[in-house]
């Protein structure tokens, strides 16, 4: 029996600020090497044994989701579209219901999409433990054996202490909150706590017996949404009218700690939420004085220190540093005492409260067709950067307040202005006057590089009419 993966893809992007935000969470962006956090997650869960995943997002990432599994060869089964994050239950819900449909006795596996696991074999293996139990009816998850009382993590207890290092499913007692230092250090010592990865294998059809138990009300709203839901342009969408009736609920708390028909299989191969950048530099490559460096950075007689720049132009110096995180972004800087490291979505939501754009946004902004950084801004004008993929398109679209250049600096354009369609090569231009109908075209088998000049009197990305669109953005 092939197991179907479900990747849970959403994220509020504030743990890792300023490199993640809100919309362009931590599984998208490689931190740990040239793959991201998303990629190495449905590679690690597909081949023998493995059905094609099942994709759990929302409206914002679902392009990002398609480009980055397209990359990492991966064809999805599915791709569920979220009205609104409503925590991991109702997605859970959803997706073992649309699964259901088919063969309500699959086995499904959710895994967040945001985790580092070094060693495949190693999880395969605990998957493969696990199989029985949760072929008999148990609720079966996997928890981490424990290096360190953190106090980051909710924990497991255990029906019994493990037999030996052999992964197998044995009893799980309860699930346990986040503990603070000494009770940690308690549960560390006693060896029958392990770390809650959030991580689950059961079959469709237990899981849908569970909901029903323990979480009625929740069936009715998450299946008219599945139910009224839309076929767009290859995904799911569900409908956001029911969707909004269901219960804002994690897993754990809807149905899992209320559970009698638990299992855990203990799991000691290594792994990492990457829940801060405590964890991103513990995880990381570190010289013999603890110091990890990414990018164009330089440490000077540091210890335990984390120094990342994330842009080519920015040389990041550090000297004389113990115990400190400091990330560069072109429009941000983050510079933290190490065990201040959870602290950072502090320093978000303090950006939210003054309105600072760096808050949830970058500069690079990420579109179905490529993306486009904003180079400079002044009044009236506007510099940007635009990459277009090999055969995407922009819409056809025309705008009330700007004006625009446009420059080609890399590959071909097909260009569209009213009525004439013409293909401009590199170093070539383009005028778009105020109010022209216009598009831009990759018809190549290279990335289309422009430099757009706007200028106007509001130069907003919402100040556009949008007439032909194949992705059917409004």
């Amino acid at each position: 029996m092939k197991i179907t993966p479900l990747l849970l893809c959403g994220g509020s992007g504030t743990r890792l600020w300023p490199l993640s935000r809100k919309s362009y969470p931590k599984q998208f962006v490689p931190l740990l090497g040239e793959t991201t956090l998303f990629q190495s997650t449905a590679q690690r869960l597909s081949g023998k044994g493995f059905n094609q995943p099942l994709v759990v997002t929302n409206t914002a990432f679902r392009f990002i989701v398609v480009e980055q599994l397209a990359t990492a060869g991966i064809d999805p089964s599915a791709i569920m579209i979220e009205p609104e994050g409503r925590n991991t239950a109702p997605a859970i819900l959803a997706s073992a219901l649309w699964l259901s449909r088919n063969d309500p006795d699959t086995l499904m596996l959710v895994a967040p999409s945001d985790h580092v696991v070094p060693d495949t074999q190693a999880f395969h293996e605990a998957v493969k433990a696990g199989v029985p139990a949760a072929r008999d009816g148990q609720l079966v998850t996997f928890g981490i054996t424990p290096d360190r009382p953190e106090t980051g993590y909710g924990y497991l207890e255990l029906a019994k202490k493990p037999k030996n290092d052999k992964p197998e499913a044995i009893g799980l007692k309860r699930f346990v909150e986040k503990p603070d230092e000494a009770a940690a250090k308690k549960m560390l010592a006693s060896g029958e706590y392990l770390w809650n990865a959030g991580i689950f294998l059961f079959s469709v059809k237990t899981i849908l017996e569970a909901f029903e138990k323990h979480m009625p009300a929740m069936i009715g709203p998450v299946t008219e949404s599945l139910d009224q839901g839309e076929c767009d342009l290859g995904f799911l969408r569900l409908a956001p009218g029911p969707w909004s009736g269901a219960a804002d609920e994690s897993i754990d708390y809807a149905v899992m700690e209320k559970a009698d028909n638990l299992s855990v299989v203990p799991y000691s191969g290594g792994w990492s939420d990457l829940g801060g950048w405590d964890a991103v530099w513990r995880d990381g490559e570190r010289d013999e004085s603890g110091v990890s460096t990414s990018g164009q950075a330089t440490a000077i007689d540091c210890e335990n220190t984390l120094l990342r720049s994330e842009d080519d132009t920015l040389e990041v110096v550090g000297i004389g540093l113990k115990n400190v995180i400091t990330v560069a972004m072109p429009d941000a800087v983050l510079v933290a005492d190490a065990s201040r490291a959870q602290d950072v979505k502090k320093a978000v939501n303090a950006l939210k409260k003054k309105n600072a754009k760096q808050a949830t946004e970058f500069r690079k902004d990420h579109r179905p067709w490529g993306w486009f950084e904003t180079l400079v801004g002044g009044d009236r004008f506007q510099v940007k950067r635009i990459h277009v993929h090999p055969g995407a398109s922009l819409s056809l679209q025309s705008h009330h307040h700007r004006s625009e250049h446009w420059v080609v600096v890399q590959g071909t354009a097909k260009v569209t202005v009213d009525d004439e369609v013409k293909l401009l090569t590199e170093n070539q231009s383009v005028y778009i006057p105020l109010g022209t109908v216009h598009r831009l075209e990759n018809p190549g088998k290279v990335p289309i590089v422009l430099i757009e000049v706007q200028t106007g009197i509001y130069l907003g990305e919402d100040d556009i009419i949008r007439y032909e669109d194949i992705y059917a953005r409004s």
